[in-house]
């Protein structure tokens, strides 16, 4: 597991660190780290490839600069085009000429970019905002469309450093280095940042707790249910899905087969969908009703189970039962719609898994902080909130956080959230906590989708149906990092 920071606490970590360590030094030692990368994305013969750097005002600009001075010490052909000359670097930029290296103006700089080898994003920094703006604009679109691999410089310019958001015209590198530690941009728009590399030149001891943290597949086999030789089918944990309806067999099918395979425990069925859910999983003992289900150790609820006063009763017979919970799809339909039934779950081991529109109605817009806007729901409900997305964020009333940056999107597909949902109602069952249970199923439902997909578009029964692949693939996870 490690951390992401917000980019005020990095400013306050380097100025705690420069108390003791000059800043012209760890400039230094960053701008080292980023002509490492430089150079090993240009390839094995370096010498007379061309390098144009974006230079931007302060330390960013800086940083490019520095490392242009690096790559020129080792042959490569390095221009810098600065794009607002009167705060250049100084001392970066003196560097780079004695070096021998190129600096010019924006003017004209678009064929330079064009016949580039790489360029190097040094627009803006952690404290930029909005857009890139002119002239910097047309250079970064002349290397998109030239095909001109970008690195950029601690983020992408024009993505916001505690958000994400990607406020168009913004750069979409090919690879991201940054330094210190990992910011929330790097899981957030992970998209935007290609592989993103971590130069550390000693800032940790300084980092408060982090803003958010991201699981390993480490971190999720360490707590993945495995049976022990004493362990049997109840001891495991058994798991209630109240899911499907008439109109929505398939929900029940997708949520309990995904119980099915995410444990070896035993999974009960309680709802209008038993035909449905038998054929394909014959061993799940099925009822009518939560009522008749018998005893389980934690409950999935919502899927495809209406939002009329039968999916209410349906929840809150669950809710009697005691057990944790995952609520999902018509369950939050109903949280939003009925204030006893938020009061009911306030305090509870409860897990919620709303996508953006369904977060709408129960906890306001999202916005564009993804992270705050699941800590604040987390802390007004007294629940786990799962927000779900591209970037999966998963936050405790505690305030703690999780991020899992997807590297596709192949989850997005109808009924890949009933499989989540299952999955985490047979880890709940199997007594994760639910900050462990979201955050964990999370990791391994994205697994699946990408071993489901392969490379060409999946549905969510094909996901389903790769969840023990995924499981499997924990087994080949490196250890798990700590969070700094």
């Amino acid at each position: 597991m490690w951390g992401v920071w917000t980019a005020g606490q990095i400013r306050d970590a380097e100025a705690a660190m420069m108390r003791h360590v000059p800043g012209e030094m760890l400039m230094r030692r960053a701008a080292y780290g980023l002509a490492v990368h430089v150079r090993a994305a240009l390839g094995a013969a370096v010498a007379g490839r061309r390098v144009v750097l974006l230079v931007g005002a302060g330390h960013n600009g800086g940083d490019a600069l520095w490392a242009g001075y690096e790559l020129r010490r080792r042959g490569v052909a390095v221009t810098a085009v600065l794009l607002v000359p009167e705060r250049a670097h100084a001392p970066g930029l003196a560097a780079l000429r004695r070096a021998g290296g190129r600096v010019t103006g924006a003017e004209g700089a678009a064929d330079l970019v064009r016949r580039a080898d790489l360029v190097v994003d040094g627009i803006v920094g952690i404290s930029g905002r909005g857009p890139v703006r002119e002239p910097a604009a047309g250079l970064v679109a002349a290397a998109a469309r030239a095909g001109v691999p970008v690195v950029a410089v601690d983020l992408p310019s024009g993505v916001d450093t505690d958000t994400g958001e990607v406020h168009e015209p913004a750069v979409r590198a090919d690879a991201t280095v940054t330094f210190g530690a990992r910011k929330p941009v790097h899981v957030l728009a992970a998209h935007s940042c290609g592989p993103v590399h971590l130069v550390d030149f000693g800032l940790a001891p300084h980092l408060p707790e982090p803003h958010a943290r991201v699981l390993e597949a480490a971190d999720v086999a360490a707590r993945w249910p495995v049976p022990g030789p004493a362990d049997d089918k109840y001891t495991q944990g058994v798991v209630g899905v109240a899911a499907g309806s008439a109109v929505y067999p398939g929900a029940a099918v997708l949520a309990t087969g995904a119980a099915v395979l995410a444990t070896s425990g035993m999974v009960r069925y309680a709802g209008t969908g038993a035909e449905a859910v038998h054929a394909r999983w014959p061993e799940v003992v099925a009822t009518a009703d939560v009522d008749g289900a018998g005893r389980v150790q934690a409950w999935t609820v919502g899927p495809g189970s209406g939002t009329d006063d039968a999916g209410r009763a349906t929840v809150l017979a669950a809710l009697a039962d005691d057990v944790p919970l995952c609520l999902d799809a018509d369950a939050i339909t109903l949280l939003a719609h009925h204030a006893d039934l938020r009061d009911a779950v306030r305090g509870r081991p409860v897990v919620v898994t709303p996508h953006d529109r369904e977060f709408a109605r129960l906890a306001g817009e999202v916005g564009s902080d993804r992270i705050g806007a699941a800590r604040r729901a987390a802390a007004d409900l007294g629940v786990t909130v799962l927000l779900k997305g591209n970037a999966t964020v998963v936050a405790d009333p505690d305030g703690r956080v999780l991020v899992h940056p997807a590297t596709s999107s192949w989850a997005a597909t109808a009924g890949s959230g009933d499989v989540l949902s299952g999955m985490i109602g047979a880890l709940l069952a199997a007594g994760l906590e639910p900050w462990w249970a979201a955050g964990c199923a999370a990791l391994v439902h994205a697994r699946a989708a990408e071993i489901a997909a392969d490379g060409a578009p999946t549905p969510a029964s094909l996901v389903q149906a790769a969840i023990p692949a995924a499981v499997r693939s924990l087994g080949a996870a490196e250890p798990a990092r700590d969070a700094r």
